[in-house]
């Protein structure tokens, strides 16, 4: 059974950090792309990032580019994604999903989520 766990999200102030983790099991992780998405309370499924299944290529939203880095190890079956200068925007429940460049990542597997809250 394909299984994708994220934590590390909570309650950060704007301008704070928080270091996401997602760990999978069920299949074989470094054959998979990897992707990050983010629900906002109202809106649709964003896409945030994308890491190739060596790591070597990434990338990123405009709205969080600079601010976020994605990362993987693959000895360890677990995505991760580093989030930095923080904003009130940036609110939203986080899922980590097995799929990369090609694809509709909407329909991705993805886990249960985690939710970050950027608040004062």
């Amino acid at each position: 059974e394909v299984q994708l766990v994220e934590s590390g999200g909570g309650l950060v102030q704007p301008g704070g950090s928080l270091r996401l983790s997602c760990v999978t099991s069920g299949f074989t992780f470094s054959w998979y792309d990897m992707t990050w998405v983010r629900q906002a309370p109202g809106k649709g499924l964003e896409r945030v990032s994308i890491i190739s299944r060596d790591g070597a290529t990434t990338n990123y939203a405009d709205s969080v580019k600079g601010r976020f880095t994605i990362s993987r190890d693959n000895t360890k079956n677990t995505l991760f994604l580093q989030m930095d200068s923080l904003k009130t925007e940036d609110t939203a429940v986080y899922y980590c999903a097995r799929g990369g460049f090609y694809g509709d990542y909407r329909t991705f597997t993805r886990g249960q989520g985690t939710q970050v809250t950027v608040s004062s």
